[in-house]
């Protein structure tokens, strides 16, 4: 996994996600939604128009860091992409560093990051929790667009909880259930201290 992006001019931490970090960021309120652009597949520039609307909106929502780094959702461990569809299991957070020269949609869509150069389809996530940024392919082009706070998000926190329910006794995705179980858990005990210090 690590020497496909590289290509794309990504680089994975290993093991330095943050334990704050959302583990699954869907069913998110409509209202959340902001910077949608999308770039036509007719577009001679496609790829390139793409990449720019990309880094727009990951520099002015604050997805990226000072340090050029945020989360990128991922297959669990090294699987290829072509494994990972066919086993199903939910991904995951990784922490990468962007270098200065990159490729996300051309280079990185080839990789884990879409099914082909030109048709990406990603999920990003700022280390702070305060956007998701999202790449996905339409029928008459591709698209970039983020979501605010996605882990205030009632509907998120829903989904999560019903998500952990669901996969309550099953063999699959015992370590995705054990984060999202921990997450919960972490959030809930902060209210409960928060909610002390202001009695």
């Amino acid at each position: 996994m690590i020497r496909p992006l590289l290509r794309a001019g990504i680089e994975v931490m290993p093991d330095a996600v943050p334990g704050s970090a959302v583990p699954h960021v869907v069913g998110y309120e409509r209202e959340r939604v902001f910077g949608f652009r999308l770039v036509d597949y007719k577009d001679p520039r496609f790829v390139e128009r793409l990449n720019e609307a990309w880094y727009d909106l990951a520099t002015s929502s604050g997805l990226i860091d000072e340090n050029r780094e945020f989360l990128l959702m991922l297959p669990r461990g090294t699987r290829t992409a072509e494994e990972d569809r066919r086993r199903r299991t939910m991904h995951v957070w990784h922490r990468v560093r962007l270098w200065e020269r990159w490729d996300l949609m051309g280079a990185g869509a080839a990789t884990f990051l879409g099914v082909r150069a030109g048709r990406p389809g990603f999920a990003m996530l700022a280390l702070d929790n305060s956007v998701w940024l999202l790449a996905d392919t339409y029928e008459t082009g591709a698209a970039v667009y983020a979501v605010r706070d996605p882990a205030g998000s009632p509907g998120v926190l829903r989904e999560l909880k019903r998500e952990w329910e669901r996969l309550a006794g099953k063999d699959e995705d015992r370590e995705f259930r054990r984060e999202v179980g921990e997450w919960l858990e972490s959030r809930r005990q902060h209210r409960t201290t928060g909610a002390d210090r202001v009695g």
